[in-house]
């Protein structure tokens, strides 16, 4: 590239490397500040911004969060190992633990059940009407329940229909559920997601688990709590990863001092995005610990591409300073030309209203936005101040004549035979990989927590909740809104009795429980126990007796009875059960939202209602954030080459390589959702890289006058090497992570491996296809 760019690279390095000394002091005190800095940046988890505040679902989780039995709760579940639980010492542990849950950090007490609180109630009819009381007496206290007591208990349990919702339908395990403040009332201070997490293991499950109780616990807080322990198991194998590279890259230099300059500048630019993330006032979110990795080997790609030429130029006789320099002004514009594409690309996904990946966008944005200044300034400054040791120079000739030899070869694909075959292949596997790629899901596709291995304590834990209880944290809720009085209406009533049911017959929903539930089993009770009468009376005054008895705290009325919300247990939250549910309660709604005047349909709140939201949002978003992406590479490309091969030639294989990610994504069972979508475009981003340097030789060469079947061997010689190693490093480093007992980082481990190698390979071989095949509007030209 000439013109004004290159005039300005020219006059920063006459800068630069006049006062090399007193830049890399600045980078010096720049690594110190921030590293003080970043010992302080936490894991920073958080519930509400999992959540896209923007979607219609959110606006009714929002407005109900206070009123309604929320999306943030907790499950803890006291599993007797031997017999039942109606014994006398169950129930004494049983008290404890409800006791011990009550001190916990972030519980809204007033949301917290189980049979030993007051808010737990049987109603009864006697001959002098209603009869509501206690499950437990107040005259039972912990050190004085009896069997007597106990087998009452266990009756009004059945009577009072808490079977399968406080008592396993086995009667071998109870349950206490409670739900969490994100905001501390008292402190104003957010709450601590991980420090909650220790707590509910230290405080709850290692305290009374033994021999004789198992302790089971699910919920949000629980599993980003088991997802950050397991982020050290992610810090363990990120660590393999950094030394597989660096034994890589000294295998591929051959000189240690190079081998710290690549992967030292990649590191240093690490710290200095920690120090600042903590200067802006972010943590580091378990789900986004993946990201900076991603950011460093991004930086190891251009790191060896730096190393390369500056090896290649001391070959032939440069000092270090003057092989610096020429490392600097051949290198600045293309790589920083990647790396401002990359990060063009990942503010792209600032753009989703969902505040993890608005957080992400930060976190990656930094990395790559410091990336150019590590790899493309400071890298080159420190090398000038490197001799190489005896025999080195030898050594290095030896093998670059055989990488040389290599690359010749594999440069051929530009010629019209072997491109020919790489564009039809090429075109095979993108016609398949849109075709298999169809069917990917937005969302998860596993029951439980999907970053977590199946066998995992948690996933084991909800799917015992699932199998014994008749509730779960999967609800779906659908908020009623009223006229007043509407519960002493037979209309409004039957409205919601029949889209109750109409949701319980969706495959996937194990229960539905609402005012009208209740009030058909009031109705039953009041005619003495007689199946026949459960059912709604049609009359105001006995709608009242049967719906009166409903207290306002189970969240199912309030006092004006203007507002009664719905709710469907699912067994699971995979993407097809949610997005069932949605379309079945959507399509109900259209075909009966104009038949009562007054009703409102609002969906949805509850953990459901939520990922149905976030799952909409980034389907909504997928393909506009795609289109962004590669419409910015096309922009910057054309900016820098103004030429429309060049935008072909560097984009067409990026296209190919994201389908086949999504192919590959389809086949391994991994959903496009918030932790998946910014590493797709992570990956993106290390394919920019390899196409720019390379087609960027390319066009040097050809504008010397070669052929393209002369030019593409001599790119390949002076930059596919690098680019096939980088490629080929980088895959075996993430492909460890797939021995990670965190199964997200196992799964991006594969993906990105994965993409690593066909965003190589489409560099080295479809770019040059495409080359060929563009000769009508690049031409052969002849030496000069």
């Amino acid at each position: 590239m000439k013109g004004p760019l290159a005039a300005i690279v020219a006059g920063a390095e006459r800068v630069l490397f006049a006062n090399r000394r007193l830049v890399l002091i600045l980078f010096a005190c720049l690594t110190l500040i921030t590293g003080m800095l970043a010992t302080q940046l936490k894991v920073d988890a958080g519930f509400l911004k999992q959540l896209p505040s923007e979607h219609q679902f959110i606006q009714t989780f929002t407005d109900y969060r206070e009123k309604l039995p929320g999306a943030n709760a907790v499950m803890v579940v006291v599993e007797a190992n031997d017999g039942d639980v109606w014994t006398p010492d169950f129930f004494r542990r049983y008290y404890d633990i409800s006791d011990e849950v009550f001190y916990l950090p972030g519980v809204d007490r007033a949301t917290i059940r189980s049979m030993w609180t007051p808010n737990t109630r049987v109603m009864e009819i006697t001959e002098e009407g209603f009869l509501a009381y206690n499950l437990i007496p107040a005259a039972v206290t912990r050190d004085g329940i009896t069997p007597e007591a106990l087998e009452r208990i266990r009756i009004d349990t059945v009577r009072g229909g808490f079977a399968g919702q406080l008592v396993s339908h086995d009667n071998r395990s109870v349950m206490i559920r409670f739900e969490l403040a994100e905001i501390n009332p008292v402190s104003g201070e957010r709450l601590d997601y991980i420090e909650l997490a220790h707590r509910l293991e230290t405080g709850i499950r290692q305290k009374f688990e033994d021999e004789v109780t198992t302790i089971r616990i699910i919920g949000f807080a629980k599993g980003i709590g088991d997802i950050a322990d397991g982020a050290a198991g992610v810090v363990y194998f990120m660590g393999i990863a950094l030394l597989l590279t660096a034994l890589a890259v000294y295998l591929y230099a051959r000189s240690v001092r190079l081998t710290l300059l690549a992967v030292g500048s990649s590191l240093a630019s690490v710290i200095w995005q920690f120090g600042v993330l903590e200067l802006l006032g972010y943590g580091l979110d378990p789900l986004a610990i993946l990201v900076p990795f991603l950011v460093y080997a991004i930086g190891v790609s251009h790191g060896v591409q730096q190393i390369n030429l500056f090896t290649s130029e001391v070959i032939d006789g440069s000092s270090a300073e003057q092989a610096a320099r020429a490392t600097f002004s051949r290198l600045f514009l293309p790589g920083s030309m990647a790396l401002i594409t990359d990060l063009v690309g990942f503010l792209t996904l600032a753009l989703v209203p969902i505040p993890i990946i608005q957080e992400m966008a930060v976190v990656a944005t930094v990395g790559i936005a410091l990336k150019i200044v590590s790899n493309l300034i400071m890298l080159p400054l420190l090398a000038s101040y490197m001799t190489p040791r005896p025999k080195f120079v030898a050594q290095v000739q030896r093998l670059r004549e055989g990488r040389a030899r290599m690359m010749r070869r594999l440069g051929g694909v530009a010629r019209p035979g072997p491109a020919k075959l790489v564009l039809g292949v090429s075109a095979v596997l993108f016609a398949v990989s849109i075709y298999e790629s169809r069917d990917r899901h937005v969302g998860d596709l596993h029951a439980g927590l999907p970053e977590l291995r199946a066998d995992a304590r948690y996933n084991q834990d909800v799917e015992f909740v699932t199998e014994n209880f008749g509730i779960s944290l999967d609800a779906f809720v659908t908020v009623m809104e009223l006229p007043n009085e509407a519960c002493i209406d037979h209309r409004y009533m039957v409205a919601m009795e029949d889209y109750g049911w109409h949701l319980e017959n969706v495959s996937g929903v194990v229960g539905v429980v609402s005012a009208a539930t209740v009030a058909r089993n009031n109705m039953r009770l009041w005619m003495q126990d007689d199946l026949k009468w459960r059912t709604l009376p049609r009359a105001q005054s006995t709608l009242a007796l049967v719906t009166a008895p409903i207290p306002t705290s189970t969240g199912l009325i309030n006092r004006r009875c203007d507002t009664m919300p719905v709710i469907a247990f699912l067994s699971d939250h995979r993407a097809e059960t949610v997005k069932r549910v949605v379309a079945a309660a959507e399509n109900y709604i259209a075909s009966n939202y104009d038949k009562l005047e007054g009703l409102t349909f609002r969906l949805a709140t509850g953990n459901v209602g939520i990922i149905a939201a976030t799952n909409e949002v980034i389907s909504e978003n997928e393909l506009p954030m795609l289109l962004y992406v590669f419409g910015a590479i096309i922009i910057l490309v054309s900016l820098a080459y103004r030429d429309i091969r060049a935008v072909i030639c560097c984009c067409a294989p990026l296209l190919v390589a994201t389908f086949m990610g999504y192919w590959f994504m389809t086949e391994l069972g991994i959903g496009l959702k918030s932790s998946t979508l910014p590493v797709l475009v992570l990956a993106v981003g290390i394919g920019v890289d390899y196409a720019f340097y390379i087609y960027n030789r390319l066009q040097f060469r050809l504008d010397e006058g070669l052929a393209l079947e002369e030019a593409f061997p001599l790119a390949m010689q002076e930059t596919g090497m690098a680019v096939v190693f980088t490629g080929l490093t980088l895959a075996i480093g993430v492909a460890s992570w797939a021995f990670s007992a965190l199964k997200f980082q196992a799964d991006m481990g594969l993906l990105l491996s994965f993409m690593f190698l066909v965003n190589m390979v489409g560099a080295v071989t479809l770019l040059p296809a495409l080359a060929w095949a563009l000769e009508w509007l690049l031409p052969r030209r002849q030496k000069a």
